[in-house]
């Protein structure tokens, strides 16, 4: 599955299980372009973080990946790719992401993770990977790549 993830996430993917939103994300790590931007759009709760913690996996980072609302960013040193993880959803303009001056840890090769996206589009580069989440009435997890 794992050469062919793009296209099962073109087409949607559900999940039952946070493991496997987990290994659905490890996966697409794998075949990210370097310095990728990764906007996250869904609901609270529709397994975000959960995603990113995937993410890290398949990058290689070994630590504990949490949701950054409070401190609004993460960086995670994998080997060789380094993983920004952003959590948006306090931040009420594109002009506030540029204080954070992110740009600075965005050493190649990287890959930003960006929950709750649409609060900064105007931060957001034209070649940003969109994955829309979501949960359906039977409590399973949804995973797009539009």
């Amino acid at each position: 599955m794992a050469s062919n993830i793009c296209a099962k996430l073109r087409e949607g993917l559900s999940t039952s299980r946070a493991e496997e939103t987990r290994e659905i994300a490890a996966m697409l790590a794998k075949v990210l372009p370097a310095d990728t931007v990764l906007a996250l759009h869904g609901d609270l709760g529709v397994g975000k973080t959960t995603f990113v913690q995937g993410l890290a996996e398949g990058l290689g980072i070994t630590e504990p990946v949490t949701s950054p609302t409070f401190n609004l960013y993460t960086l995670h040193e994998g080997n060789p790719t380094r993983l920004l993880h952003l959590d948006a959803y306090r931040l009420e303009s594109s002009a506030e992401v540029e204080g954070l001056m992110l740009e600075d840890f965005l050493v190649s090769p990287w890959i930003a993770a960006i929950e709750w996206p649409e609060r900064i589009t105007d931060w957001l580069p034209a070649n940003t990977w969109h994955l829309e989440l979501g949960i359906t009435a039977d409590e399973n997890h949804t995973i797009k790549l539009p």
